[in-house]
């Protein structure tokens, strides 16, 4: 199993620097450049609603799941 986080293609779609984005939702460029880079094990529901909303998106435009090859 293998949760994508695609937050750099929703930021490409709104033309928004991570710059940007961490000061509108109040998070640290280094967190927020980890959940970018699928490097985070997990992502609090706030984060997440905080994101949809700067973004103007659904979490399910963020998050892809997809099986692991065997």
């Amino acid at each position: 199993m293998a949760i994508i986080v695609n937050l750099d293609v929703m930021m490409a779609k709104r033309k928004m620097s991570v710059t940007q984005l961490a000061s509108e939702i109040d998070i640290t460029m280094a967190n927020l450049s980890i959940l970018k880079n699928n490097k985070a094990k997990a992502v609090r529901f706030t984060t997440l609603d905080a994101i949809c909303r700067a973004l103007d998106c659904q979490p399910g435009d963020i998050l892809e799941y997809v099986e692991d090859e065997e």
